[in-house]
């Protein structure tokens, strides 16, 4: 991998970061827009529910809208809409307009987080295609981790002006550094809109938008309520809770490098033994998880697992519709928003009629679910068959 595409990928990685930082940083401030606004902590999830929403309603069409155009121009228009979405949302002294200001950049989050998939992956080998996809992929799982404590320190330490002014400088450097450094990437094959919405005739390709769905729902459908877990079940005091969610954002950018390496060497191997592994870990959560020491270790695992789910989601559903890429990885963080939240919405449902401690058989079911798909189109399509589709 040449010095460019090393910075080109490094570039895509903030970018991803600073996207999904002003997405899931707010998570770590709601207390504090509540307070800031006069409204309830509920009322201010808004700015968080909405989001993942208009994520996913937009996750396909907004990156094939705009497929035919010079990327390098793509990326500054999304960067440029979410910082001034962030300088207004530091402004704004009402609520309603700070809903607007999120919901408008929203709309354009699946074209810059489908972009960076994409180039990322043509910048390289083609076998090297996972491991820089990977790479990537930290700057979503630290945006998602890392940008919750970073947001929350700032409103407390500071103001909530100042954490919103986090997230735009982030994007803002990230806008610069494109505008200097990234070159110009007109599409040189532009593919019709026919030609893309096509592939959604395949059958391939909803088997792999199904398993996707179910995996991230095995994922987040227990990791949703892992803070509740930990408070309820493991007896954890808050400070030790805080350390257990950096363990686990720390693991799952691990989790994303291994994937890389995973992946290139036998994809379809790794994404059939994943469930497997991942169940485990889950049977062993349902059967130390009241133990604070062992419940750390497993978080350790899972939180590792974690990341590599990301990466197989993104690689199970690219591979599936090789023709329209920017088109797939759409579909992707739809199929991962609508996981999420069918997952989050069953582990509800499981905590409020069994207890906290029985979420952990949302992830169980739904791996089992995610394993009869996952080996249907490992039997029905071969690797060389879906290299040639």
């Amino acid at each position: 991998m040449t010095k460019r595409n090393n910075l080109l990928i490094v570039i895509l990685t903030i970018g991803v970061f600073g996207i999904l930082n002003t997405e899931m940083g707010v998570i770590g401030i709601l207390p504090d827009i509540a307070d800031h606004f006069h409204i309830s902590v509920s009322k201010a999830g808004w700015l968080v529910s909405a989001f993942a929403l208009v994520v996913a309603i937009s996750g396909p069409t907004m990156p094939l809208l705009f497929s035919g155009i010079n990327r390098k121009k793509v990326m500054l228009l999304v960067l440029g809409v979410f910082v001034v979405g962030n300088i207004v949302s530091i402004f704004t002294s009402n609520f309603t307009i700070l809903l607007i200001a999120r919901i408008i950049p929203a709309f354009f989050h699946p074209i810059y987080c489908s972009l960076a998939f994409t180039v990322a992956a043509a910048s390289v080998r083609k076998e090297e295609a996972p491991k820089a996809v990977s790479k990537v992929f930290v700057g979503v799982s630290a945006g998602m981790v890392v940008g919750v404590p970073i947001a929350s320190f700032i409103s407390s330490a500071v103001s909530f002006e100042m954490a919103m002014a986090f997230f735009v400088i982030v994007n803002a450097i990230v806008f610069m550094a494109t505008v200097i450094f990234v070159p110009s990437m007109p599409v040189e094959k532009r593919l019709s809109y026919g030609t893309q919405f096509s592939v959604l005739k395949k059958y391939i390709i909803w088997l792999s938008i199904l398993t996707v769905i179910l995996l991230n729902s095995a994922i987040f459908g227990v990791f949703s309520y892992l803070a509740d877990y930990l408070k309820t079940v493991t007896n954890m005091p808050s400070n030790t809770i805080s350390l257990i969610l950096f363990v686990y954002g720390g693991a799952n950018i691990i989790g994303n490098i291994l994937a890389g390496k995973l992946l290139t060497k036998n994809a379809q191997k790794v994404v059939a033994i994943f469930p497997f592994i991942l169940g485990i870990v889950y049977i062993l959560l349902f059967l130390f998880g009241q133990v604070t020491v062992p419940m750390a270790f497993i978080t350790l695992i899972w939180g590792i697992l974690g990341g590599v789910a990301g990466n197989i989601n993104q690689y199970w559903i690219s591979t599936a519709a090789p023709e329209a890429p920017d088109f797939a990885n759409g579909l992707f963080l739809s199929a991962c928003n609508i996981g999420t939240t069918i997952g989050a919405a069953v582990g509800g449902l499981f905590i409020s009629e069994m207890g906290t401690k029985y979420v952990v058989l949302v992830g169980i079911l739904s791996l089992i679910l995610s394993l009869v798909t996952i080996l249907l189109r490992n039997y029905r399509y071969s690797p060389v068959k879906q290299l040639s589709i």
